[in-house]
């Protein structure tokens, strides 16, 4: 019997039957009212041994990959029919075994019909977090979702989501699932659960295959995506209140990141299902292809995990675009769509080798999405870069007004927010602000700040180093938790110990005072007397020389890692004699019209190269043994990348996930190395794409890259 193999995806989610019957009588069901029935032969509960043979397995599993994390789902039929007593064996077992080797993230999918605080009590012990299945409104839930008596399940549902949200059980509170029936209204439905205010939504599809295609009551060409896309446009309207999966994952996947549900995009599958008899079951949603389509023949007690994930059903799923059809492999929206669900694709006669049979619905959402996310409007930042700096600074504003929201219950902060706004609002001090806001590892500060919890302590110095460049007397205080205080632009002071400080500036000095009193003198910023607390941030002694930032505790945004604070003595030296070599501009060195300047070097660690990280537009990491020459000859291709990157964060060039982006990287790696051939075939590729593939930003673009193309011809 084969294991699998080291390098294949492992597994990381497991669905853990707890129960198999179910108190609804859903009639889109597909474990009761689809073609596999094998639901009658198994047990109605999990026993206890299976549950220890289950946590057994997959701690050797996880132990074996060094997983960092495992999620159990526990399901069922109804998993909250197990009662809370073998609900909490259940967990407990699952914790005792997993907890010492790997993070171990509960989950459970429930109807809600029957929870009450003892079931919550146990999950809250264990942090098993809930997500319940609801499809709307009343009128649309009871169209599908009655119980067994063909009584409506709405109430009672909607009395467990109540529970869900009081106090001591809302972090429990994961979600709301909702399948799609395009007989309801789209909107009335997608009201209807944000009324309920759920943490997520997440639309899905009914189960279907090309034997037994989806419900299409009105006979139209693509009714689901219709029906979704009615949605998404009331979401936008509302401001997107919650994440919805299907939406956000489309999004994700056009503009390149992964997607964040099994029904969409490429990723190999990570899952796992062990029925309540203890067999090893593919996803579950199979049944509704054949009798018989999860079965593995494989059971808990007799195998492990990876035997189970070496199973040929199994790594079919993992395949990624190898394992799509000739038709799906040459969709244009394949990285988004990944062929849809597998189960959806089964046809009697050649089994799961075809399209989803929701295919036309989901290129139709795709585009549709993308068509509606993407601003056409022509951004000038394309013409010069003055006006890709200008537009880069604007969105650092952007960005600073969005962290201010998350800021705004800080106590200190207040005072920094005053002085900020009284900068901007003078034209003599505002320049000065916006030299600090253009600073690239403030991008990287303001991005980390609004996907996590907020610096304020890097808010503040901004605040404190705005106010020094700007020469305006200013005073703010706040806790600091390092004892390095870097002041972007600036420099670093390093204080004593972390804690309480207080910043004064004054136009031509500042003071920091530590725990209440104690502290150093002021730094003058002539520099005289020199402060042993103060090390100032150094400049390459050219015209317009960029700064040498080896200390910023945001410059860690690179590929590679960045090399250790160090005395910038020897790298700043080096950086001089290429910058000489750069004015001589020799004949042989390609040179991009309006050339990247970089306005901040960083050095990073030996052999790391020339390197662009995730910042603002003007940082450039260049490793400590690159040579003169080395970084005379790379800049030009990397700073045409560095522009087309920073372009992109400003304005969209094309319809997201459409060729052109690829395009656009190939004509512009071609200019920046001299390969004019591959350059050419990557702009006639472009020009010949359809209109509507590119914005007009895109098009200028486009544009100037030909008429670059054509001047260095013209002079070669």
């Amino acid at each position: 019997m084969t294991s699998q193999s080291p390098d294949a995806p492992p597994l990381r989610q497991l669905v853990l039957k707890i129960h198999s019957r179910c108190d609804l009588l859903c009639d889109h069901c597909y474990v009761y009212q689809h073609a596999d029935q094998s639901w009658r032969s198994r047990p109605t509960f999990i026993r206890p041994e299976t549950v220890r043979a289950v946590a057994a397995r997959l701690a050797e599993y996880a132990g074996s990959r060094a997983l960092e994390s495992v999620s159990v789902i526990l399901h069922g039929g109804e998993p909250l029919l197990v009662g809370p007593a073998r609900l909490r064996d259940i967990c407990a077992e699952l914790t005792r075994a997993l907890a010492p080797l790997t993070a171990l993230d509960l989950r459970m999918h429930t109807n809600a019909v029957t929870l009450n605080r003892r079931h919550l009590d146990v999950c809250r012990e264990f942090g098993v977090r809930v997500s319940v299945s609801l499809d709307g409104d009343r009128a649309a839930n009871d169209r599908h979702r009655l119980d067994r008596r063909g009584r409506s399940s709405y109430d009672r549902v909607v009395r467990g989501i109540r529970l869900l949200q009081e106090p001591e059980y809302r972090h429990l509170f994961s979600g709301v699932l909702c399948t799609v029936d395009v007989a309801n209204d789209p909107v009335a439905v997608h009201d209807a659960l944000t009324e309920l205010a759920p943490p997520r939504i997440d639309y899905l599809l009914p189960h279907s295959t090309w034997d037994s295609p989806p419900p299409n009551p009105a006979g139209t060409t693509t009714p689901y995506a219709d029906w979704l896309l009615a949605v998404f446009d009331r979401w936008e309207q509302q401001g997107r209140p919650m994440p919805v999966r299907t939406f956000d994952s489309v999004l994700s996947t056009l503009r390149g990141g992964p997607p964040l549900t099994e029904a969409l995009g490429l990723a190999p599958s990570d899952l796992a299902v062990i029925e309540t008899d203890g067999d090893f079951e593919q996803a579950d949603w199979l049944k509704s292809a054949y009798a018989g389509a999860p079965e593995t023949g494989y059971d808990v007690f007799r195998h492990g995990f990876a035997e189970f994930a070496a199973h040929p059903g199994v790594q079919a799923r993992q395949r990624g675009v190898d394992g799509l059809g000739d038709t799906c492999r040459g969709c244009p929206v394949v990285r988004s769509c990944g062929g849809g669900l597998y189960g959806h694709r089964y046809r009697s006669g050649n089994g799961f080798d075809n399209p989803s049979v929701f295919c036309g619905d989901l290129r139709s959402l795709i585009e549709g999405i993308a068509d509606r996310v993407t601003d056409r409007a022509f951004s000038p930042a394309v013409l010069g870069s003055d006006r890709l700096s200008w537009a880069q600074l604007e969105l650092d504003r952007v960005l600073l007004r969005r962290a201010q929201q998350h800021l705004a219950s800080e106590p200190d902060w207040a005072d920094a927010w005053r002085l900020l706004l009284a900068l901007d609002a003078d034209a003599a001090t505002a320049p000065h602000l916006d030299e600090v806001l253009a600073h690239p590892y403030v991008r990287t500060s303001l991005q980390r700040s609004l996907r996590g919890p907020a610096d304020t302590a890097r808010f503040m110095s901004l605040a404190a180093a705005a106010a020094l460049r700007a020469g305006v007397p200013a005073t703010l205080s706040w806790d600091q938790p390092t004892t390095r205080l870097h002041l972007p632009t600036w420099g670093t002071y390093r204080l004593d110990a972390p804690g309480r400080i207080e910043v004064t500036v004054t136009p031509d000095a500042f003071r920091v005072r530590e725990n209440r009193g104690s502290g150093a003198g002021w730094v003058r910023l002539d520099g005289v007397p020199v402060s042993t607390h103060w090390r100032p941030v150094d400049r390459l002694p050219v015209q317009d020389g960029p700064l040498v930032d080896d200390a910023d505790p945001y410059r860690d945004c690179y590929p590679v890692p960045v090399a250790p604070s160090l005395e910038c003595g020897e790298f700043a030296e080096r950086m001089a004699r290429a910058y000489e070599l750069l004015a001589k501009d020799p004949p042989d060195r390609p040179c991009a019209p309006e050339a990247f300047r970089p306005t901040v070097l960083t050095p990073l660690t030996a052999g790391s190269g020339l390197a662009l990280g995730s910042h603002g537009f003007g940082a450039l990491g260049v490793a400590v043994d690159v040579t003169p020459e080395e970084f005379a000859r790379e800049l030009p291709r990397i700073g045409r990348r560095a522009r087309l990157t920073a372009l992109r964060e400003t304005a969209d060039l094309h319809r997201p996930g459409s060729p052109a982006g690829v395009l656009l990287d190939r004509a512009d790696d071609g200019l920046g190395q001299g390969a004019h051939e591959e350059a050419a075939r990557a702009l006639t590729a472009l020009t010949l794409l359809p209109e509507s593939e590119l914005t007009a930003t895109g098009a200028v673009l486009v544009a100037r890259m030909w008429s670059q193309w054509s001047s260095v011809c013209e002079g070669s």
